[in-house]
């Protein structure tokens, strides 16, 4: 199952439930882009968190699922894992992931397609596409951390613990597990208190999608911007409406 709710103003929570490791067959996927799709439509979402339940954040395509593939499906299968994390990369709103347990294959890069990643102690990452005959997250992972620190992790599919992921930038803090939820929460709060127009606007530029000169003029006329510069003339909070 894919759990959607909004544990607070603003915020979104997505939660994967897939016992055993949250893997994704078809069907989840389907599920998992439905949410994202609510989310974008929901003008009151400002940013969302993605984790899993069962002590796993997401191992990737459903393997029992794929042995029933013929070449042709498979391939189209992974090519459809693929999409999915582009389109959730896409999204509107920042997207939060609070990883915790087995982050590896396709799972990481699911991760890796959010604009933030916060990660338990127990959090176990792999690039374990080439122990499968496969390449995944060789473009993201590079263009996060860098050629020399992707490819130890690309070309051995060794798992790695959050204290590494932290070391090589994968992550951008470490929580105990039991913490990970609410620093989580606490940081899609702080996100959710800014700017909605100003926060999506800097997403894009920030992932490659716009640049800051095209997002300035529509900014510069938004009511949030003379309220912005209103509150802080009169001392007093500023109140964000999105427009």
């Amino acid at each position: 199952m894919i759990h959607l709710s909004q544990p607070e103003a603003g915020v979104a929570l997505v939660e994967l439930d897939v016992a055993p490791a949250n893997v994704l067959a078809l069907a989840e996927r389907a599920r998992l882009l439905d949410a994202f799709a609510a989310i974008e439509a929901d003008r009151a979402v400002r940013v969302a968190i993605l984790t899993g339940r069962n002590g796993a954040f997401c191992t990737g395509d459903d393997l029992a699922e794929s042995l029933s593939r013929d070449v042709a499906a498979q391939t189209a299968a992974i090519l459809h894992f693929l999409d999915m994390c582009d389109r959730i990369a896409a999204v509107r709103v920042p997207v939060i992931a609070a990883v915790d347990g087995w982050c590896i294959g396709g799972g990481l890069e699911l991760a890796l397609a959010c604009d933030i990643r916060l990660a338990g102690t127990r959090a176990s990452f792999a690039c374990s596409a080439v122990r499968m005959g496969l390449t995944a997250s060789a473009d993201r992972l590079t263009k996060l951390v860098g050629e020399s620190r992707a490819k130890p992790h690309l070309l051995t599919g060794a798992p790695f613990d959050a204290a590494r992921a932290l070391a090589d930038g994968i992550v951008a803090e470490v929580h105990a597990s039991e913490e990970l939820l609410p620093a989580a929460l606490d940081m899609a709060r702080v996100i959710a208190s800014r700017a909605p127009l100003a926060i999506e606007a800097t997403k894009r530029v920030a992932s490659g999608m716009s640049a800051t000169a095209a997002e300035i003029p529509g900014l510069a006329a938004s009511a949030d911007h003379a309220e912005a510069r209103a509150a802080f003339i009169a001392k007093r909070p500023t109140v964000f409406r999105g427009c």
